[in-house]
């Protein structure tokens, strides 16, 4: 692993509580929904193991089905803001043996700032990808953005960290991501 370049065997990407009560109510959704897909999809060419939390379903909703889950059972429901407050999060993170995080999903400010904070306190590779990420307001994802910097995190969009776990163009991989960054 190379500072700030994750290595593909021992990536993670967690898609963070995008659920059907926030929708209304997040600013920009429609792009961070976009990106989560390509995010998604990406995660797949590259076969990259994904994690999938909702908080407190029962009140807020379950994942959009917007998000093109290929398995929504395999999806980790939590009380706690920080996703290592749940055991089977961090049981399948240790089931992946993984050393770098992608994170994105919702709200910046709350869940992903405190995933990320503790992440990067258990010693991961932690990585915000900020067009696939919000609050309710621009300002608190703005905020949290600015906090992740500040802790160590690397920020980076949707196309950089696809794109940061290839290592070179004309392959198949290249060919269908390239795709879902146009």
């Amino acid at each position: 692993m190379e500072f700030g370049i994750p290595e593909r065997e021992e990536t993670a990407f967690v898609l963070i509580d995008i659920q059907e009560r926030f929708l209304p109510v997040i600013h920009n959704i429609q792009a961070v929904i976009d990106n989560t897909n390509r995010l998604v999809r990406g995660a797949s060419v590259l076969k990259i193991p994904l994690i999938v939390t909702e908080q407190y379903p029962k009140g807020l909703g379950r994942t959009v089905d917007e998000i093109d889950l290929d398995d929504r059972q395999g999806i980790i429901e939590k009380i706690s803001f920080d996703c290592f407050g749940c055991d089977d999060f961090t049981k399948k993170l240790d089931e992946i043996d993984a050393k770098s995080l992608v994170i994105f999903g919702i709200e910046a400010h709350v869940c992903v700032l405190k995933t990320s904070l503790e992440a990067v306190a258990r010693d991961y590779e932690t990585h915000v990808i900020a067009d696939a990420v919000s609050s309710r307001t621009e300002e608190n994802k703005n905020l949290a953005l600015e906090r992740l910097r500040q802790s160590g995190v690397f920020v980076a969009s949707t196309e950089m960290i696809l794109f940061q776990l290839m290592d070179r163009a004309g392959t198949d991989e290249f060919k269908a991501l390239s795709k879902l960054v146009k």
